[in-house]
């Protein structure tokens, strides 16, 4: 009989990763990195509890790196298979772990100079490009909605997630002892309001289901009242001369905020000079949606698409991308009308920490949080009203005046998360919650209970069932 483990985002948000294994054969569901300060940087630096030689293929939902931001170790360790995903996904992963592998390099070098000076042993990163570019050998892209064997007793399909581009459900069919199991992995399922991208396809039968859990003790603001906080933030800052700073991911939030902030612009409501798209990689990821604009929904892609023919300049012409360092550091020497998106989401690095450096303990800065952030993160902390803030190093007050959006989520609310699991049908598949932090998981719980008396399930890390 065929077992699940829960490697990781067990009673977490990130570091996805769950090993099924069959009489036969051994598969990843995701290689996720854990992210949100030192205690996450440990779990990624421990070795996998499972031997990666052993590994047959991975599956991965999609390109986040929660998600995906450990392939290139489980290379480094030995890992020699394939690894399956969507073209959009396969195209996404190429930039996300290059950028990825640099910024680990860097953090390295940073704390190596440090190391050297006290006498200390040296770091090394995680991975290199090295190991990237190997691990992109691997890939397999399989169009959504295709059923294909991966190895001689289990296949797959993808289904549509509508999180980000190319994000998928992942269907997995065991063929074990002449029994037919069918398991079900949410992935991260996208919120229904979002634009641009499809809703999640509706799966109906499954004999184990894994469910993400990250809104499930709460439903979003509904997206007209989010949109209009949105817009009366940026009316606040320029009517007060000041800078608007947003933490971004640069893959999903960062095109969704785009093409609101063109539909204001073409309204003549924005009132701001310049947007800038201060992220490398959010700049190319952008180009990749573009590419993939058939993935959009039909009612969004149509007038969308026709505008953004030649580039997001055309959707927003005030539209500034920042792709060198030298760019970047210009940016702060304006001192306001200007909108500037950078990365990364969670504000743990990338260019948004700069940007907080020079502008966060300005009074008249607004800063603006439109994503989930994972507990330890910087972006947490202003969440949650500190004061002060580590940035760089360095000691940050927190006079900006911040706003929290929850109507932008990527992720499907608890309302939704019910209602999708809803469809399957009247033998209810045994269902493992992930994917979440414990409170939301214990709500989620509680709520399926209470609308269908359906036992949830809420793994530990190490934790392993039989399927």
């Amino acid at each position: 009989m065929a077992t699940l483990e829960f490697i990781g985002a067990a009673r977490q948000v990130t570091g996805s990763c769950h090993l099924i294994k069959t009489g036969a054969t051994t598969i990843l569901l995701d290689c996720g990195m854990n992210q949100g300060g030192a205690k996450a940087d440990e779990q990624n630096e421990q070795a996998f509890p499972f031997d990666p030689k052993q590994i047959d293929a991975v599956v991965l939902s999609h390109a986040h790196i929660d998600h995906s931001g450990l392939l290139p170790k489980l290379v480094k360790d030995g890992f020699k298979g394939p690894v399956y995903c969507t073209p959009a996904t396969h195209d996404l992963i190429d930039l996300m772990l290059k950028d990825s592998a640099k910024l680990a390099q860097k953090d390295v070098e940073w704390s190596n100079k440090h190391r050297k000076r006290a006498g200390k042993e040296l770091l090394e990163p995680l991975y290199d490009l090295e190991d990237v570019d190997t691990l992109l050998a691997q890939r397999q892209a399989v169009d959504i909605g295709s059923k294909v064997s991966i190895t001689g007793d289990i296949r797959i399909r993808f289904r549509e997630a509508g999180h980000i581009i190319g994000s998928a459900i992942i269907e997995v069919f065991i063929n074990d002892q002449r029994r037919q199991t069918k398991l079900v992995f949410s992935g991260d399922l996208g919120n229904d309001s979002q634009v641009l991208l499809r809703d999640p396809d509706i799966i109906e039968s499954a004999d184990v289901l894994l469910l993400e859990s990250t809104y499930g003790d709460r439903c979003h603001r509904d997206l007209p009242t989010t949109l209009e906080e949105f817009y009366r933030a940026l009316d606040d800052a320029a009517q007060g001369g000041a800078n608007v700073l947003i933490p971004s991911f640069a893959v999903g939030r960062t095109q969704e905020l785009l093409y609101y902030l063109g539909l204001r612009h073409r309204a003549g409501k924005l009132q701001q000079k310049f947007v800038f798209l201060d992220s490398p990689m959010a700049i190319s990821a952008s180009d990749i949606y573009h590419r993939h604009i058939n993935l959009f929904s039909h009612e969004d892609s149509q007038a969308f698409y026709t505008a953004i023919e030649k580039g997001w300049q055309d959707w927003l012409p005030i539209l500034r991308c920042t792709r060198s360092t030298e760019e970047s550091m210009a940016i702060n020497r304006i001192q306001g009308g200007a909108i500037i998106i950078a990365g990364n989401g969670m504000c743990t690095g990338g260019r948004i920490v700069h940007h907080f450096k020079n502008q966060l303990w300005r009074s008249n800065t607004h800063v603006i949080i439109v994503g989930f952030q994972v507990q330890g993160s910087t972006g947490r902390a202003l969440v949650d009203g500190a004061s002060h803030v580590k940035v760089l190093g360095n000691d940050i007050a927190v006079k900006a005046k911040i706003h929290t959006l929850g109507g932008f989520s990527a992720h499907a609310d608890q309302k939704q998360l019910l209602e999708w699991a809803g469809h399957f049908k009247k033998s209810k598949p045994e269902l493992h919650l992930v994917h979440g932090e414990l409170d939301p998981m214990l709500a989620l719980q509680k709520a399926f209970h209470q609308q269908y008396g359906w036992y949830a399930n809420i793994p530990t890390a190490g934790d392993v069932v039989q399927i």
